[in-house]
């Protein structure tokens, strides 16, 4: 099964990786009228939808960074969890 735990980490880096690009494109400024932009935000949104707003803060920078990155943080040790607990022969 060693296939399946690895199939597991790679989707929720992938996620996780989409999450960064989007903070990336946020704190830079990115356009978001741009379609690559908008796509970016929009898939973010959905996979964060769950942590935007769980703590408030004053600055607009931390805030992105709090919304989209515990999301982040915890698709990637969720699955890091069940892959290696899920898959191991005992």
């Amino acid at each position: 099964m060693r296939g399946i735990d690895s199939v597991i980490r790679i989707v929720a880096h992938v996620l996780a990786g989409i999450l960064g690009v989007w903070i990336l494109m946020d704190l830079l400024d990115a356009n978001r009228g741009n379609i690559v932009v908008g796509w970016f935000h929009s898939a973010a949104d959905w996979l964060a939808g769950w942590s935007i707003g769980l703590f408030d803060v004053a600055g607009s920078t931390l805030q992105v960074i709090l919304d989209y990155g515990i999301a982040a943080v915890v698709y990637v040790v969720i699955a890091n969890i069940v892959a290696s607990r899920a898959f191991t022969r005992a």
